[in-house]
């Protein structure tokens, strides 16, 4: 294999174990009383590697923070925009091992509890909404401002939200095939 793929899985090692090591401590020390430095000693990195991947602690828990499906969302078939949505998170948690999974439920259960974290998700909301719905239009052939592109775009979140919260309450659930089961439900209309 060559270094580009080489580099690439140590950027993702490195990465998760920022988020891992500064998780563990938001939960041992609490979110506000956990500083970088503290972060980057137990990732065995140094603080200006930490901004390499993170510019602020708050961006290890806000909306951005989920990679995968935005690599997902440009490489789906054309087709509506619930279609595109419900590809795009499938390939996103089929790139992901069960160790990713559960850690980004608990980081995303954690960002639903800290309120800071919550209000720099409602802050930087209307950005992310705004790729992807970009991104989207592009794929089921519409315009970023068609009114029912974002009403389904405002449906499909809606309905993730709606599973992420169930699935904060109950560890045992598939999230994944939920999230999946969901809007399948929704791409029928909601029918039956």
């Amino acid at each position: 294999m060559g270094t580009g793929g080489l580099r690439e899985r140590k950027k993702v090692k490195t990465r998760e174990a920022i988020l891992r090591e500064a998780f563990r401590l938001f939960h041992e020390c609490g979110y506000g009383a956990t500083t970088i430095e503290q972060i980057a000693a137990a990732a065995e990195i140094s603080p200006a590697t930490f901004f390499r991947y993170f510019p602020t602690k708050e961006d290890l828990a806000t909306l951005d923070r989920f990679p995968p499906l935005m690599e997902a969302l440009p490489v789906q078939p054309p087709g509506t925009p619930v279609a595109v949505l419900r590809g795009a998170f499938r390939t996103a948690f089929a790139a992901l091992s069960a160790e990713e999974i559960a850690a980004g439920r608990a980081r995303e259960v954690f960002a639903a509890t800290v309120p800071e974290l919550v209000a720099a998700n409602l802050r930087r909301s209307p950005g992310l909404i705004q790729e992807i719905r970009e991104i989207v239009a592009d794929r089921a052939g519409r315009a970023a401002d068609d009114p029912r592109l974002r009403d389904a775009i405002g449906a499909v979140f809606g309905v993730v939200a709606m599973v992420w919260q169930q699935w904060a309450q109950d560890p045992g659930l598939d999230g994944p095939a939920e999230i999946d089961r969901a809007l399948a439900h929704l791409e029928s209309g909601l029918s039956g």
